[in-house]
């Protein structure tokens, strides 16, 4: 695993993106209800709402991946680049892939939406994750929490409004 490639995903790995994707919601105890057809209408439909960028190695195994979407800011009055999941190998970990990984994010989001900077969030309960951000200099956003809605509540939104 000496040489390790880092290229935008596209149609033919739908397979492969979603394996990979499907083994970071196993490492962090998720369930994944992805199919190959979601990831394939998601990332390659006629309306993506994701892009992904994978790390191969020469022999063509997936150990790395990246999942994104832009999304602009009016406090920054500027695109950003949301990193839904992030996901290195065991076997390729202490090697810098995950930052290479994240460079090759802001490289794309740079040069396909001027990008100013990158959000995710990190479990509260994986400090390994967490100290692997902050080495790379993400903050905390204190002032902010992500909410979610989903499922009845989701489905009953403006049912009263």
């Amino acid at each position: 695993m000496n040489e390790i490639n880092i290229r935008p995903a596209v149609p033919d790995d739908v397979a492969a993106l979603n394996s990979a994707l499907g083994q970071l919601s196993a490492d962090m105890g998720d369930a994944h209800a992805a199919s190959d057809a979601d990831i394939a209408r998601f990332c390659f439909g006629p309306s993506p709402v994701f892009h992904a960028l994978l790390a191969e190695t020469a022999d063509g195994s997936i150990v790395g991946v990246a999942a994104f979407s832009p999304f602009f800011s009016t406090v920054y009055g500027s695109v950003g680049i949301y990193v839904s999941d992030l996901w290195v190998s065991e076997q390729a970990r202490s090697r810098k892939l995950g930052h290479r990984i994240l460079a090759a994010v802001r490289a794309f989001g740079l040069d396909a939406w001027d990008a100013s900077f990158i959000r995710l969030g990190v479990y509260h309960d994986n400090p390994r994750a967490r100290a692997f951000y902050e080495r790379l200099g993400f903050v905390s956003a204190d002032d902010t929490e992500f909410m979610m809605l989903a499922g009845k509540a989701l489905e009953s939104l403006g049912e009263h409004a």
